[in-house]
C-alpha cells in the first residue's frame, strides 16, 4: 500500500453519499434548496454537510412555454442529459427541486441506473403521514393543474387538491420571483390573497408546489399548516445522505 493509498482510506471523506441535483429551474429555486439541506444538516464543520453534485443549468427548455403555451421546445431530453451527466459525475441518487419539471420526471429516469427521486409523491407522502385525509391547497403553476401533476398520486393516499380561483395571479408571482421582484408589495400581495382563497375554500394544509414560491414562503401566513416541497425534499436528502432510512413511494 502506497502512502496516498493510506491517505485515502484514511480520510473519513473517502466514502459518503453522494446526492445529484438536477437544477436551474429556476436558479434562486436551486440556490435555496441548497441552502434548505446546509440548514437542515447537523453540522459541527465543513466535513459534517452533505456532498452536493449540482447542475444548476437554466438553459434547459422553459417548461412553461412548452405546458401552458404549448409553442416550446420538449424539456425532457436536457433534462435526460443532466442526469446523465450526474451519474457520471458519482451521484447516488438525483432530486430535482422544480415541481413542474416532474412531468419529465420520466425522462431522467429512463436516462441512469440510479434512483431519481420524486418530489409529488415524497411530498404527498409527508402530508398523508401528517394530515390524513387532508384537503390539500395548491400553490403552484397552472401547468400543474392542466397536466395533472398532483392528480395522480392523491387518491391512493387519501387526500383531495383544491386550486386557488385566480391561478393567473399565482403564475404571475411566480414569474416575478424568477425576475427577482418576489419581495414588491404587489408581487406578495397576490400571493397572500391566493393563500387565503384556499383557507376560504376549506384547505387543511396549503403546499407550495412551486419551488419558486419557497423562496418567498416566510411572507405567508401560517393559520394553517404550510408544507414546502422544497423543505420535504432537503430534510429527506440530509436523512438518506446520513444513512437513515428514508420512506421511499
Amino acid at each position: 500500500m502506497t502512502t496516498n493509498d493510506h491517505d485515502v482510506e484514511a480520510s473519513p471523506a473517502a466514502r459518503h453519499t453522494i446526492v445529484g441535483v438536477l437544477g436551474g429551474m429556476g436558479p434562486d429555486a436551486t440556490v435555496t434548496f441548497m441552502q434548505r439541506v446546509i440548514d437542515a444538516t447537523p453540522a459541527e464543520d465543513d466535513i459534517d454537510h452533505v456532498h452536493l453534485l449540482v447542475d444548476n443549468n437554466p438553459k434547459v427548455p422553459s417548461r412553461i412555454r412548452a405546458l401552458i403555451h404549448g409553442d416550446g421546445e420538449n424539456p425532457g431530453p436536457a433534462i435526460a442529459e443532466m442526469a446523465c451527466r450526474l451519474e457520471q459525475g458519482g451521484a447516488d441518487f438525483l432530486v430535482m427541486p422544480c415541481n413542474t419539471a416532474h412531468y419529465y420526471w420520466q425522462f431522467a429516469q429512463e436516462a441512469v441506473d440510479i434512483p431519481v427521486w420524486h418530489i409529488v409523491e415524497r411530498t404527498l407522502d409527508a402530508i398523508a403521514r401528517r394530515i390524513p385525509g387532508a384537503r390539500v391547497g395548491m400553490l403552484c403553476s397552472p401547468a400543474l393543474r392542466k397536466i395533472g401533476l398532483y392528480e395522480g398520486f392523491v387518491e391512493s393516499r387519501g387526500l383531495s387538491l383544491v386550486y386557488p380561483d385566480d391561478e393567473a395571479s399565482v403564475l404571475e408571482v411566480i414569474c416575478a420571483v424568477k425576475r427577482g421582484q418576489g419581495r414588491h408589495p404587489e408581487t406578495l400581495a397576490a400571493f397572500a390573497r391566493a393563500a387565503d382563497d384556499l383557507r376560504a375554500r376549506g384547505a387543511d394544509v396549503l403546499v407550495l408546489a412551486c419551488t419558486e414560491l419557497s423562496v418567498i414562503q416566510d411572507a405567508l401566513d401560517a393559520s394553517v399548516p404550510i408544507v414546502d416541497t422544497v423543505q420535504v425534499l432537503a430534510e429527506q436528502v440530509v436523512a438518506a445522505a446520513q444513512g437513515a432510512e428514508v420512506p421511499a413511494p
